[in-house]
């Protein structure tokens, strides 16, 4: 039989954390509306984007290169992440951590290198 007492401390954990976060989110909203601040205007409630109105059509396509942009700061933003935890327990894997750490950097070195002659990295 399963024992639910066991649960408890980790329901009221969430409890707790969700009546913090709701004190953290509405009691701001709240005095602002009290206290005579919250006052919207025309000019508060514009769009703007890098500080003037926006002139374009909001969903315009982005180009491609953006995405592939995108795609490969998360890939060397893993590889660092990767790296990381290696450094720290090469003494323990030895010779095949170091060995198989050295294959996956180099086959993102080739990838970077393919998106490099590829001209994924030029910005127009």
């Amino acid at each position: 039989m399963i024992d639910l007492g066991q649960y408890l401390p980790i329901l009221l954990f969430l409890g707790v954390a969700l009546a913090i976060s709701c004190v953290f989110v509405f009691l701001p909203m709240g005095v602002s509306r009290l206290t005579g601040t919250h006052n919207p205007t025309a000019e508060k409630l514009s769009e703007y984007e890098c500080g003037f109105p926006a002139f374009e059509e909001p969903r315009s396509q982005f180009d491609v290169r953006f995405y592939l942009v995108a795609i490969l700061f998360i890939i060397f933003d893993l590889e660092a992440a990767f790296l990381f935890p290696w450094a720290v327990s090469l003494d323990f894997t030895g010779w095949s951590g170091w060995t198989t750490m050295m294959i996956f950097i180099g086959e993102l070195a080739i990838g970077l290198i393919y998106a490099w002659k590829v001209g994924a990295l030029e910005w127009e």
